[in-house]
């Protein structure tokens, strides 16, 4: 259910995202600010083999059925092969409009059957239940035509590609509602580098909120179009933070490219919006943005596993102070009762050579994400 949590004395649930977002927007609003969001999620559609429809695999067994089972899907980098896959965007295009979130664009992406959907900017609370209804309905119509959607980041199946979620932002200035990061003299004004600031001040501890799974990790590999570090740029994928408008343009916004398709949003967006928030109370100046290469600038690098990114949160004091201790606290204690899981499995069943996503990260989210 879309909706707040609080407890019969009528006090906000703690654990509640929803909730949280809800409150990172109203400070947002105290600063003079409304939050506008491009969501952009890549996926995979992939085909049942018919004996995972047989009764003794119908959901009766304790884990999901081995790998093996799924066949492979197609590579869509052509016109005649994309074709092949237009009934299924036509249903999932259809279902979506009925829903009120009609895709701005519907893409092949690299790995086969990868696709990446875009939505016009939504703004506030909204976005985040877009983001929730969006990956709810693409699950079910694909379950209902015998296929499987999964929002996993990078599946170990043959040819894959990791998955993203990009996440463009900007702000409106309250009256009004211009675009507050836009600037007649370059890409981003002063108080969209403010922000940008605050995203790459905070950008270690808030991994966890973006990227909130071991399979997450994989991703954040060099020249992979995904970030392997803190930085930001102006039209450069490889960043962290890039930014994408030029001088005079009223569209100039921020995206934020660490996330993973699985991500909570309203964590991802509220994690966001507070670290933006930040740099513009403190009057935050950003580095000089990458120029060259963003995989081969000096810059921090991005926590590099799960375990890493939840013990750089554990330390935090910010997101303490803007989230509250029971929140962090509960979801560290989960994200390591996770870890745990997966260091054991690893223990009893040890990755082979050549191998960087275990069976215990396909039996927990390939088809569960």
């Amino acid at each position: 259910m879309l909706c707040d949590v609080y407890f019969g004395n009528g006090q906000p649930m703690p654990l509640d995202g929803r909730g949280l977002l809800r409150r990172q927007l109203a400070s947002l609003g105290e600063a003079g600010y409304d939050f506008l969001a491009g969501i952009e999620i890549e996926y995979y559609i992939v085909n049942r083999a018919p004996e995972e429809l047989s009764p003794e695999n119908a959901g009766f067994t304790p884990e999901p059925p081995p790998v093996s089972v799924f066949e492979r899907g197609y590579q869509f980098l052509s016109e005649v092969r994309l074709d092949g896959m237009s009934d299924t965007l036509e249903a999932l295009r259809d279902a979506l409009d009925a829903i009120g979130l009609l895709p701005r664009s519907m893409e092949d992406e690299w790995g086969p059957g990868q696709l990446e959907f875009s939505f016009a900017p939504i703004a506030g609370l909204a976005a985040a239940d877009a983001a929730v209804l969006f990956r709810s309905a693409v699950k079910q119509v694909c379950q209902r035509r015998g296929l499987l959607a999964t929002f996993m980041c990078r599946p170990a199946l043959p040819n894959f590609f990791s998955s993203g979620w990009h996440l463009h932002q900007s702000l409106l200035s309250r009256p009004g509602g211009s675009n507050a990061f836009a600037s007649a003299d370059g890409p981003l004004s002063e108080l969209g580098r403010q922000y940008v600031a605050g995203l790459l001040e905070h950008a270690v501890p808030m991994t966890v909120f973006g990227v909130p799974t071991v399979n997450g990790y994989k991703r954040f590999r060099p020249y992979s179009f995904a970030p392997d570090r803190v930085c930001w740029a102006v039209e450069n994928r490889g960043a962290l933070v890039r930014v994408q408008g030029s001088a005079g343009d009223t569209s100039s916004h921020v995206e934020m490219r660490v996330g993973e398709p699985a991500a909570n949003p309203y964590l991802y967006l509220a994690s966001n919006i507070a670290a933006g928030l930040d740099g513009i109370r403190r009057g935050l100046e950003p580095p000089p943005a990458v120029s060259a290469d963003p995989y081969a600038v000096k810059a921090p690098a991005l926590p590099m596993s799960l375990a890493a990114a939840v013990d750089a949160l554990d330390a935090d004091g910010f997101y303490r102070k803007a989230f509250g201790d029971s929140l962090i606290e509960y979801l560290v204690m989960m994200k390591r009762y996770e870890i745990g899981r997966y260091e054991d499995a690893l223990a009893r069943v040890p990755m082979m050579d050549g191998q960087d996503v275990s069976d215990w990260e396909m039996r927990e989210y390939f088809e569960f994400f």
